[in-house]
C-alpha cells in the first residue's frame, strides 16, 4: 500500500511497525489531510490531531479548518484521527479555553455539515493504526469495486462479448 503523507505533516507517523509491512510513505502536497492513498487523493483524506493540535484547530485555526472540511465534503471519505479519547475531553485534560462542551458539539455538528468521520483513537499509536486501517480498507473496497465492475462488463468489448 502507497500512503501518501502530506510534506506540512508536522508529526508524520513511521508506519515501521512489523504491522505495517508492505507500506510505503511518499510525501507530497495534499490538497486536504495529512494522509492518503497514491492514486486516490481525489477521493480520501485523514486529518491526524493531537489533542492540543485539535483545541486549536477548533479556536484559532477554525476558518482554516472549516475550509478543509469543506473540501474534504468533495472526498468519498474524509476523517479526522484524533490521537486522545472523548474522555480526555470530558475531563478537560488539555489546555485551551475551550470547554469539553463546545468542543464536542462543534465535532457533532461539523460531522453533520461535513460528512467528517471522527475517530477517537485513544493515543497516537492508536492514531497510527487507525489511519493506517481506514486506508487499507478504503483502498480494499475501491479494488472490489473495480473488479465487480470488470466482470460486469466481461472482456471489455461492447456487451461483454467477445468480437
Amino acid at each position: 500500500m502507497r500512503i501518501v503523507q502530506d510534506s506540512r505533516e508536522q508529526a508524520p507517523y513511521a508506519f515501521n511497525a512489523p504491522k505495517y509491512a508492505g507500506v510505503t510513505v511518499e510525501v507530497g502536497t495534499l490538497q486536504t489531510g495529512d494522509y492518503s492513498l497514491h492514486g486516490l487523493t481525489d477521493r480520501i483524506a485523514l486529518e491526524r490531531k493531537s489533542l492540543s493540535d485539535l483545541c486549536g484547530t477548533l479556536t484559532a485555526g477554525r476558518e482554516r479548518f472549516k475550509r478543509e472540511c469543506e473540501r474534504g465534503r468533495g472526498l468519498e471519505y474524509f476523517g479526522l484521527v484524533i490521537e486522545s479519547s472523548m474522555d480526555d475531553v470530558r475531563r478537560h485534560n488539555y489546555r485551551s479555553a475551550m470547554t469539553p462542551q463546545s468542543l464536542l458539539q462543534t465535532l457533532a455538528a461539523w460531522s453533520v455539515r461535513y460528512g467528517l468521520h471522527v475517530h477517537w483513537c485513544g493515543s497516537r499509536e492508536g492514531g497510527e493504526y487507525m489511519v493506517h486501517s481506514l486506508l487499507e480498507k478504503f483502498l480494499k473496497e475501491q479494488q472490489t469495486r473495480l473488479a465487480a465492475l470488470v466482470r460486469a462488463h466481461g472482456d471489455g468489448t461492447e456487451g461483454g462479448e467477445a468480437a
